[in-house]
């Protein structure tokens, strides 16, 4: 029985990134022998234990025969004659195949430390195409490995869009989608996820509503950038710079301009309305892939209120108040910090302006700490009041608190100074 270390922690190692989870794979044993040893089984789809002392995991090397359709539909042998190389054989990229033995030494049969040095993503072999979701795990890996270079290869490239004209993407689930998903924009470079599904089609079966904003136009003296597909690269790579590995902020920054694909051709390239609009594809998005609720009230709110923070400094105290009250920033205030860095990716997310002044932003944090300041226990017992009286007497606290707090600082710039104006 032997034992290597294997996959992902090898691969940061020799990228010199900080190692994450450790995974093992143990060849020649039986799931006997484990349990003998004192592991404890695990694994549903095949034979996956955790060491007993250290809790990480150890799988049995083990094939896959394709047996049906999809990212399930596969026999799984893990008899203890299957060697280090083929189970190597089966995993999805080159980078991914390299293993450590206890001495030291790599076990690398597919090239993987050589593809690292060349920065490619690589496919090991045509077993690649018999799991659709690794389409998706392409697309994820550029998004954290593009900051270092990495292109994918021509070959996986062409191997991919197979893929997806085969019809194999049909078969994930929404929860694999979603997971795919939420990890790319928690990477450095989200843009690179939308580019490489783009690239081999698949965008467009996984996520129609931001494909479809490509090769729309906006009005270029707000968005040099012209193309709002390419907007929204800018503003999904900002968001990660801003909030780096908060996939919350960069759902709600991917998602904050999909009305833009529903505007009517003959009053392009402005976008009036735009805003409200996104919400049905948005609602649409969600749905499908099931997207957990606190990401999806977060992305409503900023699809919806995205201009009206970037004009901040023109609202009213009382339309401030009810901007926040929309966003439910009293009852959740932790919220009111994602959408102010959201609208910041979105301003800072155009050609040229990626070092831009984004004050709105923590004016929009600091009004809303003003009128949070005012307590409702405090303000019915000071004032002897009951029932709904309560509501409407911190209603009015709340707006004159806003007031207050705006002239003890410079409020927000006007929205002529800021890509704000209506349609854009």
């Amino acid at each position: 029985m032997d034992t290597y270390l294997v996959g992902g922690a090898i691969r940061d190692e020799l990228l010199g990134l900080p190692a994450g989870d450790r995974d093992w794979v143990v060849v020649g044993a039986t799931p006997e022998q484990m349990l003998g040893l004192g592991f404890r089984a695990v694994g549903r789809d095949f034979p996956v234990f955790l060491h007993p002392e250290t809790g990480e995991e150890h799988a049995l090397a083990r094939t896959e025969r394709k047996s049906g359709r999809g990212h399930r539909g596969f026999v799984v042998d893990a008899h203890p004659s299957v060697t280090l190389e083929q189970d190597l054989q089966r995993r999805d990229f080159t980078v991914n195949a390299i293993a450590r033995a206890a001495d030291g030494r790599l076990v690398d049969p597919y090239g993987g430390t050589e593809d690292i040095r060349r920065r490619v993503l690589r496919h090991v072999g045509p077993a690649f195409a018999e799991d659709p979701l690794r389409v998706l795990r392409a697309a994820r890996f550029m998004a954290r490995l593009a900051p270092l270079g990495f292109q994918v290869a021509p070959e996986t490239l062409a191997l991919m869009r197979e893929m997806v004209a085969g019809g194999e993407l049909d078969t994930l689930v929404p929860e694999r989608v979603w997971q795919e998903l939420r990890r790319a924009l928690a990477a450095p470079r989200p843009s690179a996820f939308l580019a490489t599904l783009r690239a081999c089609g698949a965008l467009a079966a996984v996520l129609p509503e931001v494909d479809a904003l490509y090769g729309v136009p906006q009005r270029a003296e707000f968005h040099p950038e012209v193309d709002t597909g390419r907007h929204q690269e800018l503003v999904s790579d900002m968001a990660a710079r801003l909030a780096p590995g908060d996939d919350l902020v960069g759902f709600a920054a991917l998602t904050h301009d999909l009305g833009k694909a529903l505007t009517p051709q003959r009053v392009l390239p402005r976008h009036i309305g735009h805003e409200q609009a996104g919400l049905a594809p948005l609602a649409a998005l969600c749905e499908r892939l099931r997207v957990p609720q606190e990401h999806r009230r977060l992305a409503e709110a900023v699809c919806r209120e995205h201009l009206n923070v970037h004009r901040l400094g023109e609202l009213r105290d009382r339309t401030v108040y009810e901007l926040l009250e929309r966003c439910d920033a009293f009852r959740r205030p932790e919220r009111v910090p994602r959408i102010a860095l959201a609208c910041e990716a979105d301003k800072r997310g155009r050609l040229g302006s990626a070092e831009a002044d984004y004050p709105q932003g923590a004016e929009l944090r600091r009004l809303h700490a003003a009128a949070l300041a005012v307590s409702a226990r405090d303000l019915a017992r000071r004032e002897h009041l009951a029932g709904p009286q309560v509501g409407q007497a911190l209603r009015r606290a709340r707006i004159a608190a806003i007031g207050a707090a705006r002239t003890r600082a410079p409020a927000a710039p006007p929205a002529a100074a800021s890509p704000a104006a209506p349609g854009v």
